[in-house]
This record gives C-alpha cells, sequence and structure tokens, in this order.
C-alpha cells in the first residue's frame, strides 16, 4: 500500500517505494511548483496517464548519463562537425513539450498532458525547467526538456522529426553540462529515469537507488548555470 499525499504532506522515504512496480511511491499531491521542486530534489518525479491521480516515483536502480560518458557513433560524430543544423536553449519550451506528447507510432495516447504542460512551463519561468532544441532549416526538428537543479538534470522527455534530431541535442546537453561541470569533484548526472535500450546505447547506465540519491544531495546544492547558453565550440 502506498501513501496518499494530502495538502502539504512530505514524500516519504524513497526507501519506501515498491519494488513491483518498481518505483511506486506515492499517489495524491497537485503539480505545484513547490511540489515539483520538493519531489526532484529527493530523486523523486510524477508519471501517470490522463484521468489518474498524481503517481509518483524513485525506481531502483536509476538509469543515469553521466555527461562525460555519452557515446558519440561515427555517423554521429560526422553529423555533429557538419553542424548543418542549430542547436538552441529555452527559445520553445512548450512546443518541444507539446512535440514529445504528440502520439508516438502505434502509440494511442500521452502522460504529458494540459496539467502537465502548464506545470512545467511554471517551472520554465521561474527558471528551473529547460528546453535544449535542434533547428534545421529554421524548423524546429527535434529536442528534450527536463529539470535542472543545481548542476543535476532531469530529464522527462524528447522527440525527433529528423534523422538524429534528438541525439543533436541530447550531445550537446552533455558536452554542455560536462563543460559548466568540469571544476566541481562529484561529476554531473543526467537523470533518465527508467532503462531503455535507445538511451543504454547512448551511454546511460543503471547505477544503485542509494548511489543516485547521495550524489544528487551534492550536486543539487551546487551554485547553479545562471544563463542556459551553449558554448558554440562544442564539436568543432
Amino acid at each position: 500500500m502506498i501513501p496518499w499525499l494530502t495538502g502539504n504532506a512530505p514524500f516519504p522515504p524513497v526507501e519506501r517505494a515498491l519494488r513491483s512496480p518498481n518505483g511506486l511511491l506515492a499517489a495524491g499531491g497537485d503539480l505545484s511548483a513547490p511540489r515539483l521542486l520538493e519531489a526532484y530534489r529527493h530523486g523523486i518525479f510524477p508519471w501517470f496517464n490522463p484521468g489518474e491521480p498524481a503517481l509518483w516515483w524513485s525506481p531502483d536502480p536509476r538509469m543515469v548519463l553521466i555527461p562525460g560518458e555519452f557515446k558519440i557513433s561515427r555517423s554521429l560524430a560526422k553529423v555533429l562537425r557538419n553542424a548543418a543544423y542549430e542547436v538552441r536553449c529555452d527559445t520553445a519550451f512548450e512546443q518541444v513539450m507539446r512535440n514529445c506528447a504528440a502520439p508516438r507510432g502505434e502509440q494511442g495516447g500521452t502522460w504529458i498532458n494540459e496539467d502537465m504542460i502548464a506545470a512545467y512551463r511554471a517551472l520554465h519561468e521561474l527558471g528551473y525547467a529547460h528546453s535544449v532544441e535542434t533547428w534545421i532549416d529554421g524548423h524546429l526538428a527535434g529536442g528534450l526538456y527536463g529539470v535542472s537543479i543545481g548542476r543535476m538534470f532531469y530529464g522527462e522527455s524528447m522527440f525527433s522529426h529528423a534523422s538524429n534530431a534528438s541525439k543533436i541535442a541530447l550531445a550537446h546537453l552533455a558536452g554542455q553540462l560536462e563543460r559548466w561541470q568540469a571544476d566541481h569533484p562529484t561529476k554531473g548526472m543526467i537523470d533518465c529515469q527508467m532503462n531503455t535500450s535507445h538511451l543504454a546505447s547512448l551511454g546511460a547506465r543503471e547505477i544503485p537507488r542509494s548511489e543516485f540519491i547521495a550524489r544528487l544531495q551534492e550536486l543539487i546544492n551546487c551554485e547553479p548555470v545562471k544563463r542556459w547558453q551553449f558554448d558554440a565550440d562544442l564539436f568543432t
């Protein structure tokens, strides 16, 4: 049995999350900025279908990508060097979310509903949520969005309407985070939440939740990046 959150009730310790389904910790509560920020600071994220109450998760193990471990294939390296694209940050945040929310293939629905879009737009306006966008010929071709606290980045979703477009965005995110965090003794992390073969092929790996939480607590207390603007020479 998982607890039901009401009012300002705190989240239970992540160690109480269920083993099956892996990581389900609590239900209820809202998607207000304070609630979401509290969740992320404790290694918890929301994930639920439209019509369901808010469900909060902290799986064990946790899928993460260490920025310096991002795997660039020879074909992707060629794409990055040719630079027939432009990478921007935070110029089309809601548009990125809505593209991530669009049905894919045979998937008929999405967990990124209007309440989610409104909640993360509020985090974006507060400076916590960011989008990384790949633009080709003046069109938004792919990208990702997530939440940044201190020097920790929590990836939420990505999309691609052109070959390699989401990989380009992720490569630039990983490269820039590695550069920003070069002066910190603890390696930064991108939280990938759940294990997928696609993320694993790019260098993401699972670590125990206890390790994730320990590293998370160091990173969220680091001085945050004041201006999200990527360097132009990451892959030149």
